[in-house]
């Protein structure tokens, strides 16, 4: 458990994949596959180099470096003095091999490929995670839309009431901000960090010749599974920001999603609830909206860390950042966090959703027909003119009859009032948008 879980809900059990451990397991498997890519340049025999990697921590049949037996909390103490973890790391890897074999760890690399590489390995598994969990959300929000697709309720703009729409329309719109964070987060490139100590890899063509050291970046980032950014980016933070921007935008979508169900179940409206809505301390009758709540939570403190994230890249002076490329650390970690909750939540909130039919209809004849002012005075301006239509309705706000008002009108007599007042014909292409919104393949 992190030291702040019992104020942080919204991670709880869901944010293993950025923990302590993860972050020392991509380190370590960082420095692996380093060795392991000197191997596939021909610097190293491949026995050995398997054997290193085995001597380091590495489990073949897991897939992962989780073997190295090295203490996380230690390691961040020793991490002080040199302001990174890989420091202290480097030399307890080497002790785990003969003498002859040590200068293999690390070689020719610097802290900053190392703690970077990590880090993207982090976030091809957070993201992953996270895609997983949005596309199923998409799919439970996909079935709600096309359930309550014809389903006539009213549209609200800057909290009003303003022209009809429908319960499946709502849903449709967010998932489509969801289905466009999804593909950003699909084309993410998450690339591996090789440029030796100032970004020359000079140190590489020391040590391998210029053939292998041309060579080494892309396998490096090959048996890593990572992309290869075709240059050495320790100052060039795109990598960074470009995933911050993503799942930033995942927790846009997200907190759209939830700030509508919260809206949507206040008891004065009703027309959704929760079916694992949470109680309260002191008011046993409620049922409180958690998971979108949580949500909200997550996507109100997205934006500040993809801005802190942008001015760091900003701040990336000279061939390597002060204080800018360690802000990244926590900030990036954090934002992963969040979005691992978010999406985690998302799923079951979309699941748990139901439509309360009678509130919908309760709440669209609030305005007494209202609703339908802007098709009136489509309508009815070019008979009587927008001064009349205005009049018009301002009486109807008053309290008259608005269909009353509509049939005592002797240019109206050719219109069918009881059509033209009924919210259900005027919703436009609201059907139309959710069947292409809805579509197994959007595209």
């Amino acid at each position: 458990m992190s030291s702040d879980a019992l104020l942080s809900p919204l991670t709880v059990g869901q944010v293993d994949a950025v923990s302590e451990e993860a972050v020392l397991e991509a380190l370590v498997r960082a420095e692996i596959g380093l060795v392991r890519a000197w191997a596939e340049v021909g610097a190293l025999n491949d026995d050995a180099a398997a054997s290193i990697a085995v001597a380091l921590g590495w489990n073949a049949g897991a897939g992962r470096a989780g073997d190295h037996g090295i203490d996380a909390a230690a390691l961040a103490e020793d991490s002080v003095a040199g302001g990174n973890p890989v420091i202290p790391l480097v030399p307890l890897l080497k002790r785990r091999l003969p003498p002859e074999q040590r200068s293999w760890v690390h070689r020719g690399a610097t802290s900053q490929d190392i703690v970077d590489t990590a880090l993207m390995l982090l976030a091809r598994a957070a993201v992953d995670q996270v895609l997983a969990r949005v596309e199923a959300t998409e799919a439970v929000l996909g079935a709600f839309a096309r359930e309550h697709r014809d389903l006539v309720g009213a549209a609200r703009t800057l909290g009003q009431h303003a022209v009809p729409t429908t319960v499946g329309l709502r849903a449709a719109v967010w998932l489509a901000g969801l289905r466009r964070a999804s593909a950003r987060l699909r084309g993410l490139v998450l690339p591996a960090q090789l440029g030796g100590a100032a970004g020359t890899r000079a140190s590489f063509h020391e040590l391998g010749g210029g053939d292998a050291a041309a060579e080494l970046p892309a396998r490096y980032a090959q048996v890593l599974g990572l992309d290869d950014a075709g240059a050495p980016w320790h100052t060039t933070r795109w990598p960074v920001t470009e995933l911050g921007d993503a799942l930033t935008q995942a927790t846009d979508a997200l907190g759209v999603f939830a700030t509508d169900v919260v809206t949507l179940t206040r008891t004065e409206i009703a027309e959704l609830a929760v079916s694992d809505g949470g109680g309260s301390s002191a008011m046993p009758q409620k049922q409180n909206p958690v998971r979108a709540v949580l949500i909200r939570s997550a996507a109100l403190r997205a934006p500040q860390l993809a801005a802190t994230l942008h001015l760091a890249a900003t701040d990336a002076a000279d061939e390597r950042a002060g204080g800018a490329w360690h802000t990244e650390w926590p900030t990036l970690l954090d934002l992963l966090r969040l979005a691992l909750g978010a999406s985690a939540h998302a799923e079951r909130l979309a699941s748990s959703l139901r439509v309360d039919k009678q509130a919908v209809k309760r709440n669209l004849a609030l305005s007494r027909g209202l609703i339908l002012a802007e098709r009136l005075s489509l309508v009815l301006t070019p008979l009587i003119g927008g001064d009349r239509v205005s009049q018009l309705v301002a009486a109807a706000a008053a309290g008259a009859d608005l269909g009353e008002l509509v049939r005592a009108l002797p240019e109206a007599r050719s219109l069918d009032v009881d059509a033209l007042l009924d919210p259900a014909a005027y919703i436009g292409e609201s059907g139309a948008i959710v069947d292409r919104l809805t579509r197994e393949d959007p595209a």
